[in-house]
């Protein structure tokens, strides 16, 4: 059976929007809700440890954001996270503690849990990544199909309908994408897996699992 639900897929304690998954499901029924989400959250954090630097963005007085990153509301830069040159941050976007936004990187409607890397030319949209989950140099989160119908979850008992038009990806904790990886619309990551170099990945890849290209999927063994 395909574990796709938040708790299979996160650990929220290694989030400040935990809350934004209270009484869902499925991780995705958050991404209509990460706005408000954020403008409520930042009303309520201290100001000895975060600053109001616009309209709705809040950053943290540890979080280092260089000068040439671009940071649009409503948004929230977490703890000792990094921000790096030319960074591209849309709006509605939750940076997590201990995060790395790269060089040219660009977010919009996600929420990064603690620790999580995206630091080389990523575009991450409408997308969850789960703690550590790292993407290689040019891995991207494609959100919405070619056909702009509403997106679909492919799981081995059946698909999924999400009601939303625009949905990348949920990856799970621990979860490596290798470099110049596409997480097709819809695709869910199961924690602690990892996605080979140059991947074009859709539908649910368990969690433990060494995705190696469609229909080519082990299970990952300890060493």
């Amino acid at each position: 059976m395909s574990r796709i639900t938040v708790e299979d897929l996160f650990d929220l304690k290694e989030t400040m929007a935990a809350e934004l998954f209270a009484g869902l499901t499925y991780p995705w029924e958050a991404l209509p809700k990460i706005g408000d989400f954020i403008r409520k959250l930042g009303a309520t954090l201290d100001e000895a440890e975060y600053e109001k630097v616009g309209e709705d963005v809040w950053i943290a007085r540890s979080a280092k954001v260089f000068p040439s990153a671009y940071i649009h509301g409503p948004a929230i830069i977490g703890k000792e996270a990094e921000v790096r040159h030319c960074a591209f941050i849309r709006g509605n976007a939750l940076v997590g503690e201990g995060a790395v936004v790269g060089n040219s990187t660009e977010l919009k409607n996600v929420v990064l849990f603690n620790k999580v890397q995206v630091p080389h030319y990523n575009y991450v949209g409408d997308s969850i990544l789960g703690f550590r989950a790292h993407m290689g140099a040019g891995s991207i989160t494609s959100n919405v199909k070619s056909d702009k119908k509403l997106v679909k979850v492919h799981t081995p008992e059946g698909d999924i309908e999400t009601g939303i038009k625009k949905f990348g990806a949920m990856v799970g904790d621990g979860v490596e994408v290798g470099c110049g990886s596409i997480l097709n619309p819809g695709t869910v990551v199961g924690r602690e897996s990892n996605i080979y170099p140059l991947s074009s990945v859709r539908g649910v890849v368990p969690e433990r699992s060494i995705y190696k290209k469609q229909g080519e999927v082990i299970e990952k063994h300890e060493d």
